[in-house]
């Protein structure tokens, strides 16, 4: 345990001496725009703030509006609405930058809190005298990382002696007009655009965020390239291993090219998962891949990869490997020689001139600083700053041509672009059945395709059978066609009745005969045919199906003749008992009529004598 310990605190030292390493390569450049102040007139003037890393800055554009500030929640750590209190303009009215102070919880939570309530932007007062930072997003998300990307107000963070100004403007009651400017936070020199990101897709909601940017911008990028507007370069940051701590456990895991080359552990778990050598393995992998592609004059292939690659070989499904990446490099048609040879020897002991050239290009040179916070896009040598999404980032880009000679691409909405026309996008394609290069599987005549849509798409639910019969075999043979799909089930291919086989790719003949399956009297002949036999008997035989015996003809014939006079005999014997029946029953019915008239002449004449009753009842009768 001890030695665990030791071990431990080892690495924590070195991930600090890596990260201070970091930030002492070169030097951190704080991107800023202007903040000017029209009113009151003791405070007018143009002042410097910091563009925070979050939320939606308006590169190219400006924003006025009153600058507010509450006794209550003045740090803006708590929910607005606890206190009864909005910023919502009303129609017509200028819109409300919200002043609060810094400290205690989160820059992301102090501007979330203030849009949640109306507020157009933020401004963050320093709480000490000392040179602007770059207001960036939490590591952890602490269970509440969805709010990051919903932030869209501008952030800007002013130094202490401003805020206090603008304060005791709004205790003494006067009115602080404020002009926020973004027109010259990037210049126009040349179309340059740096995307420095990881390879790692396993460290939280920052690299969620990274990699849905890549996904949604991946379009407007290819766009911008393809016609020349921008020339996008993706970088990767790397971290070297002190000497001293060369030969420890955790370096050799972290690092290639002996300590030269490190990533930090993806789970921040040295016990399990992937370690951080892996991750440096597919940042260089990802450096030669777009390196090749720029050679053959394809360059914007990387955004397909850097998506693709994330969609497919995810850490959590283990399948961040080696073999998953080729895969989506063959799928997209891109030359595997040339970038394995381009990645090197991980093992040798020697510098690696690809990732050599990455740490050179960490390091700020004139206007830009250091590259430290990830991920970072640089626009014409400056690093932009705020929310990395699609619409905000095309913006920037936009707002670094000079007026008259930005791209058409920059006044339009909406980016078209057909990402399929070459290799298919790289996606699964059969027959007229591909919808796309966001590579999901189809719906083709009313039947749903189900798979990832990268390698494989397979027909489900009703009606399946009818497109490449639902992916089962199919035989057709002497005029006989049998299939191994299922007509009314979801899924699934079973081999018909006389066959066997996985019902995929094969169903063969079930020879009954051979296999004692049917026909096995002592007198019976089996001929087996294709998916199922036929039943005879030798000589003058005549096969029976439903007691799988043979009997003879002649006594067949005799015992036909046999039933045939039973039938006859039983519907004479049936005949006469019905007639005897029917006899019966008029006899008994004409008794029962005799008797009654019988009894209404006695009750007329039951004063006479009994005998010449008698009499004349023998008269009548």
């Amino acid at each position: 345990m001890c030695a665990e310990a030791r071990m431990r605190g080892i690495f924590c030292f070195l991930s600090w001496f890596l990260i201070m390493w970091g930030a002492c390569w070169g030097k951190f450049v704080v991107e800023k725009n202007s903040l000017k102040v029209s009113s009151p007139e003791a405070l007018k003037g143009v002042y410097e703030c910091a563009i925070g890393n979050f939320g939606i800055p308006q590169y190219g554009g400006t924003m006025v509006g009153f600058v507010a500030y509450r006794k209550t929640n003045r740090k803006a750590c708590k929910s607005f609405q606890e206190f009864d209190v909005s910023f919502k303009s009303k129609p017509g009215g200028f819109p409300t930058f919200i002043l609060v102070d810094r400290g205690d919880c989160y820059f992301t939570t102090k501007a979330w809190n203030a849009q949640s309530v109306g507020a157009a932007a933020i401004l963050v007062a320093d709480d000490k005298v000392e040179p602007l930072i770059t207001m960036d997003t939490p590591e952890e998300d602490n269970g509440r990382g969805d709010y990051l990307q919903n932030i869209s107000i501008p952030s800007a963070l002013i130094s202490k002696t401003f805020g206090d100004s603008l304060k005791k403007a709004l205790k003494d009651g006067e009115m602080v007009s404020v002009n926020f400017d973004w027109r010259e936070s990037l210049p126009h020199p040349d179309d340059r655009v740096e995307f420095w990101t990881n390879g790692n897709n396993e460290c939280g909601p920052k690299c969620d965020s990274q990699i849905d940017f890549v996904r949604s911008y991946k379009g407007a990028a290819q766009v911008l390239e393809k016609k020349g507007y921008a020339q996008f370069t993706p970088h990767y940051i790397t971290w070297y291993c002190p000497e001293v701590f060369l030969l420890s456990k955790q370096c050799k895991s972290q690092c290639i090219n002996h300590g030269r080359y490190c990533a930090p552990d993806p789970e921040q778990d040295f016990s399990k998962g992937y370690d951080g050598r892996d991750v440096v393995i597919q940042n260089i992998r990802q450096i030669c891949l777009f390196k090749v592609a720029n050679e053959s004059g394809k360059p914007w292939l990387w955004w397909d990869y850097a998506t693709d690659f994330s969609i497919r070989c995810p850490m959590k499904e283990k399948k961040y490997t080696k073999e998953c990446a080729e895969d989506v490099m063959n799928a997209l048609g891109v030359d595997l020689k040339k970038v394995n040879d381009c990645i090197g020897d991980p093992e040798a002991d020697e510098e690696n001139a690809i990732l050599k050239a990455e740490q050179d290009a960490q390091i700020g040179k004139k206007s830009r600083g250091d590259v430290t916070i990830l991920p970072t896009h640089v626009i014409n040598n400056r690093q932009y700053r705020g929310k990395l999404d699609k619409s905000a980032v095309l913006k920037a880009i936009c707002a670094g041509f000079q007026e008259t000679t930005e791209p058409a691409v920059c006044l339009n909405e909406d980016i078209q672009t057909n990402e399929c026309l070459e290799n298919n996008g790289g996606c699964w394609k059969d027959k007229d059945t591909f919808r796309g290069r966001v590579c999901e599987c189809p719906i083709v005549k009313g039947v749903h395709f189900v798979g990832d849509g990268y390698t494989h798409c397979k027909a489900s639910g009703s009606g399946r059978c009818a497109i490449n019969n639902g992916g089962c075999w199919k035989g057709t043979q002497g005029g006989k066609t049998f299939s191994a799909c299922l007509e009314y089930e979801a899924n699934g291919c079973k081999c018909p009745v006389g066959f066997k086989g996985d019902g995929i790719t094969t169903c063969e003949d079930v020879d009954e005969c051979k296999e004692k399956i049917a026909c096995q009297c002592r007198d019976c002949k089996c001929k087996n045919t294709w998916g199922s036999y036929e039943c005879g008997c030798r000589g003058d035989l005549l096969y029976m199906e439903e007691h799988d015996t043979c009997i003879s003809k002649k006594a067949s014939s005799e015992i036909s003749w046999n039933f045939l006079w039973a039938i006859l005999f039983g519907l004479e014997a049936a005949g006469v008992a019905g007639y005897a029946v029917y006899k019966y029953r008029i006899r008994k019915y004409m008794d029962s009529e005799i008797r009654a008239m019988m009894a209404q002449y006695m009750s007329l004449e039951s004063h006479i004598e009994a005998p010449t009753t008698h009499t004349r009842l023998a008269d009548i009768v």
